[in-house]
């Protein structure tokens, strides 16, 4: 038991001397004179600090846009001095724009012993390069759907890069990533350090700084030393706008070299880089002078007037959250109304087709009763509805036009009534139609005897097990004593009225 206690220290005492060694501390310094950030990114003249560009690229205030969105564009900018530091890290942002739905050709950062063409063939700088380059490859040339694809590739200067393939045969390593038409600008962060080489990358779907992510690591990478870095961009027959926004240099020294390979500032140089600075603040007061000169209207000499024009980046970001959250919640009240709506209109298409399949299986219909939890199937096909709505019509029609002759009929006995005096008095009634009436209702009466003896004697045959006549539920009982009635009041009216005409004729007579 000892043993094993004493076989996990050492194992334990083992991986924190090798977590130790390799997390030594990394010192960084960051290297103005190859960096280049808004704003004033470019000076009056055109021309970028420290910084050279050609081709068709466009230095401005706020970015360098290498290659614009136009067909068969080039361009590049490089550092005029070469890199005096082995391991460096290198911060893009930049942003691939463009109407189509692909784009072309691409950007690529540089790192190499000379400083390339601006028109080159590969990405806007040359080939056979002696360095290293990160390419941002937007187009696929070899039809293999793998583009937006980020890669690096290493070259001595005897290599052809080989378009046809995008380079696939010659590449290092690499990801596929989209950087093309983000809401926020893309970064790719390459850090060379100790022979490793390692590619960050930063989609552009947050504005958060450190959402960076590992595209590739390489491991046992020889770079030639003193090189000069460089970024450039083409376009072909389709077209993006490619613009960097700000590439920042790093540079990375371990623990030994700052203690050992330092070298210190003299006093003349201190003395030379403190003139210079206090130069070029002269210049800059001189220059804001003129101006005041030149623009006395434009001039506002009092401390924050214009505080409340402006907002910090984090009133921004609590702005854009709260307008964020409203759209939020209007969206979710719209939404309620509706879902509040499509239920009312369901739970009453689910109460009448209750009452239906209810009063279908012979259960009367209650008014107001709350639906069931769940109602099974009804036997009710489209034709049967559509056929007891047509059925339900055509009634409404005939119940209409009775209604109308029973109006009329009334209104012209009423006025024979009124016309016939007390001729049609004295004469009454004749008493032969009295009798066929009395005949026409003795025989309803035995018609409506024999239907209800069938009726009382059907469930007494079923259950002996003889047929049972079908149920037919056209007409029902009360209906056809309704019909009978109202034949038989249209009778007696219409012999009213040949009685009344009978006695108007032998009063002319």
């Amino acid at each position: 038991m000892s043993s094993i206690k004493l076989n996990l220290v050492l194992c334990s005492a083992i991986l924190y001397l090798l977590v130790c060694v390799n997390t030594q501390s990394v010192h960084r310094r960051f290297e103005y004179k190859f960096s280049f950030k808004p704003p004033y990114l470019a000076q009056k003249d055109g021309s970028v600090p420290f910084w050279e560009y050609g081709g068709n690229a466009i230095a401005s205030g706020e970015s360098v846009r290498l290659a614009p969105s136009l067909r068969s564009q080039k361009g590049a900018i490089w550092t005029k001095q070469a890199v005096s530091f082995d391991w460096w890290e290198v911060d893009i942002m930049f942003k691939v724009t463009g109407r189509g739905r692909i784009g072309a050709d691409g950007l690529a950062f540089w790192y190499t012993t000379q400083r390339g063409d601006y028109t080159g063939e590969v990405f806007g700088s040359s080939d056979r390069w002696n360095g290293l380059a990160v390419i941002f490859d937007s187009f696929d040339n070899d039809n293999k759907h793998n583009n937006p694809y980020i890669m690096a590739m290493l070259n001595d200067g005897t290599k052809v890069f080989d378009h046809k393939s995008d380079g696939t045969t010659q590449l290092l390593s690499g990801c596929l990533r989209d950087f093309r038409n983000k809401p926020f600008p893309t970064r790719a962060r390459v850090e060379y350090y100790m022979n490793t080489l390692t590619v960050y990358f930063h989609n552009g779907m947050t504005s958060n700084e450190a959402d960076y992510e590992l595209c590739f690591r390489a491991e046992n990478v020889q770079l030639p030393r003193g090189g000069f870095f460089g970024v450039s961009a083409a376009t072909g027959g389709l077209a993006d706008d490619h613009d960097v926004i700000h590439l920042l240099t790093t540079s990375l020294h371990s623990q030994q070299q700052q203690s050992g390979g330092g070298q210190q500032m003299s006093a003349d140089e201190q003395q030379k880089l403190s003139q210079e600075y206090q130069e070029y603040q002269k210049k800059l007061d001189q220059q804001k002078e003129d101006y005041r000169k030149e623009h006395p209207d434009e001039v506002r000499d009092k401390d924050g007037e214009f505080d409340d024009w402006f907002e910090s980046d984090g009133q921004r970001e609590l702005r854009q959250i709260f307008q964020g959250q409203t759209q939020i919640h209007d969206i979710l009240r719209d939404l309620n109304k509706k879902v509040d709506e499509v239920i009312g209109k369901q739970m009453n298409s689910l109460s009448m087709l209750t009452a239906v399949y209810g009063h279908s299986q012979g259960q009367p219909i209650q008014p107001g009763a709350a639906p069931p939890a769940q109602m099974g199937s009804l036997p009710i096909g489209r034709h049967d509805w559509d056929a007891l709505v047509t059925n339900n019509q055509i009634m409404a029609n005939t119940i209409a036009e009775l209604k109308g002759f029973i109006i009329e009929v009334s209104r012209k006995s009423d006025s024979l009534i009124a016309a016939g005096g007390q001729g049609a008095a004295a004469s009454g009634i004749n008493p032969q139609f009295l009798n066929e009436i009395r005949d026409s209702v003795l025989q309803v009466k035995q018609t409506v005897n024999s239907v209800a003896q069938r009726l009382t004697t059907q469930p007494q045959v079923q259950a002996m097990g003889g047929a049972a006549c079908p149920e037919v539920s056209c007409v029902s009982f009360t209906s056809m004593l309704l019909v009978v009635a109202t034949q038989l009041s249209l009778m007696f009216l219409y012999s009213v009225y040949k009685e009344k005409k009978e006695a108007q004729a032998k009063k002319f007579f």
